[in-house]
């Protein structure tokens, strides 16, 4: 099987289960239903460029991100790259600094490989695959025209691919690639064969909007966002008023404390593996290892897209805002992390 690295690039502010969830459901697709094999993921937050109503500092939700994947999975990642960098990045350039860091400096994945009629086994270096991985308004915002520009689409949609999980109340519609919607040139339509839909079996519209919102109120988020990140929020006071900062956020056990930062810069230290460098080994039908704890996330190798439920009617807006911005910086045009944003599940 060909390996795979998800991404999934967004503000994450805060993490919710829901964005953890996305991976699993992707994973679990990818297993019985293609010729991937994943072998890790990452979240990518958006660095401090983006200015969202809401946004935490990059600090704070790369924190965040990295302590709930410590305390809930064995296999995801997060990559404070893109958190670091002075500018926004378009999705391509995100997608890009992956493809780099884990084909071109680690030279991709050992792949351990069974000759069907000897029964030899021998380990060969293989090319990982990077897709990205969001929630289907992401295919919305893609047909929309003026929202993308079409370079980053060819670019995205072309050389990586993507994952796309259904939204509660956005469900997929295959119409979206039929003749009558997308001429026939379009990015969708080239390349649908690279899109991967994933129906939602669980429905779940936990957002993050909808967390802070919580939280601002005095209300309860537990078992909505991990219990390791209500307490960094708490220590924090994060997303809440002066006067109500010690008001319950949820029943959490007191005296209960983040785990102290780690890391060069004061940023948080990156999940102990990385899904090449790990050399995830596996037969061709074996089930996805656990990435070892050897090798760091892609970004370590350089100092240092975006998520975020937007409103339907104002998410429009706001993406457009971000691709005029990217347009007059030297990345040039594209709609990435706002489109992506868009697309993501439960980011607000």
């Amino acid at each position: 099987k060909t390996p795979l690295v998800l991404v999934a690039c967004g503000s994450y502010s805060p993490v919710t289960f829901l964005h953890l969830r996305l991976f699993e459901m992707a994973r679990d697709d990818a297993t019985f239903n293609t010729q991937f094999h994943v072998i890790g993921g990452y979240l990518s937050p958006v660095n401090d460029r983006y200015r969202k109503l809401g946004l935490a500092s990059a600090k704070h939700r790369v924190a965040m991100c990295d302590q709930a994947v410590d305390d809930t999975s064995d296999w995801l990642m997060v990559d404070p790259w893109e958190a670091r960098q002075p500018r926004y990045l378009p999705t391509a350039q995100v997608l890009d600094h992956f493809d780099h860091e884990l084909n071109t400096v680690r030279g991709g994945a050992d792949v351990v490989v069974v000759d069907p009629r000897t029964g030899e086994r021998r380990t060969e270096k293989r090319r990982v695959r990077i897709m990205l991985l969001a929630g289907s308004d992401l295919i919305l915002t893609m047909s929309e025209p003026g929202v993308w520009a079409e370079k980053d689409l060819h670019h995205i949609l072309g050389i990586y691919g993507l994952y796309i999980i259904e939204r509660s109340e956005s469900e997929l519609d295959q119409t979206i690639f039929s003749s009558s919607s997308v001429h026939s040139r379009s990015p969708l339509a080239l390349y649908r064969h690279n899109i991967h839909m994933v129906e939602q079996t669980v429905r779940n519209d936990v957002s993050s909007t909808k967390v802070r919102l919580f939280i601002r109120k005095g209300m309860s988020v537990k078992y909505l966002i991990p219990t390791v990140v209500i307490r960094y929020i708490m220590r924090h006071g994060l997303y809440r008023t002066a006067d109500r900062r010690r008001s319950s956020l949820a029943q959490v056990a007191p005296g209960a404390s983040s785990p102290a930062l780690a890391g060069p810069s004061g940023t948080s230290t990156p999940r102990p593996a990385s899904a090449a460098a790990a050399a995830a080994t596996t037969a061709a039908a074996a089930p996805a290892p656990a990435p070892t704890a050897a090798a760091a996330a892609p970004g370590d190798a350089h100092p240092q897209h975006a998520e975020a439920e937007r409103e339907r009617a104002k998410g429009r807006e706001d993406e457009r805002g971000r691709r005029d911005a990217a347009s007059s910086s030297p990345a040039g045009a594209g709609a990435g992390p706002g489109a992506v944003e868009d697309a993501e599940m439960a980011c607000g």
